[in-house]
C-alpha cells in the first residue's frame, strides 16, 4: 500500500485548514532527495567528499572553464560554500582558476588534471547506483519523473 493520497483527493490536516502533511510538495521532494542521497552518500564519502564537492566536480566535468556564479547556480550552492570547495580543490590541485579572457575580475575554474582522474574514478561508482535506482523504480518511470522534474521546474520559473 502507497503512502501517496488518493489522485486528485485534497485531504485536510487535523487542524482544518492546511493540507495534510503528505501533501506538503516540499516535504515530498525532500523526502525523495533524501531516500536518492542515501544511496549516494556512502560512496561519495568512499571517494573523500560531500555531495556538495561532487556537485562541483560533476558540473565543472560537464561545463569547462565556467566562471565562479554560473557554477553557483548550477551546482546549487551558496556563494560562500562553493568558495570554499573551491579554495579547498585549488588547494588539492583538482581545480584550477584562470581569468576571464573579457573581464579581468570574473575568475574561470575547470577540472585540472588531477580532478579529472577523481571524477574518472567516481563517475563509473555513481552511474551503478544510477542503474540499481533504474532498476528498483523503473527506466521509464525514472525517464517520467526527470521529465516531469524538468516540466515542474521550467513552470514554476526555475531552470
Amino acid at each position: 500500500m502507497s503512502n501517496a493520497p488518493a489522485r486528485g483527493r485534497r485531504r485536510v490536516s487535523a487542524n482544518g485548514y492546511m493540507r495534510d502533511i503528505e501533501l506538503s510538495l516540499p516535504l515530498q521532494l525532500l523526502k525523495a532527495r533524501e531516500a536518492a542521497m542515501a544511496r549516494f552518500r556512502p560512496m561519495l564519502r568512499g571517494h573523500g567528499l560531500t555531495e556538495q564537492q561532487w556537485r562541483v566536480i560533476r558540473v565543472l566535468a560537464a561545463t569547462p572553464a565556467i566562471d565562479g556564479g554560473e557554477l553557483a547556480r548550477r551546482s546549487f550552492l551558496l556563494a560562500p560554500s562553493l568558495t570554499r570547495i573551491l579554495q579547498n580543490f585549488e588547494a588539492q590541485d583538482l581545480v584550477r582558476r584562470g581569468a576571464h579572457a573579457s573581464d579581468q575580475r570574473r575568475a574561470l575554474f575547470e577540472l585540472t588534471t588531477r580532478g579529472r582522474r577523481l571524477f574518472d574514478d567516481v563517475a563509473p561508482d555513481s552511474e551503478r547506483l544510477y542503474a540499481g535506482i533504474a532498476k528498483e523504480f523503473g527506466v521509464e518511470k525514472l525517464e517520467t519523473l526527470y521529465a516531469l522534474l524538468a516540466e515542474f521546474s521550467a513552470a514554476l520559473g526555475n531552470v
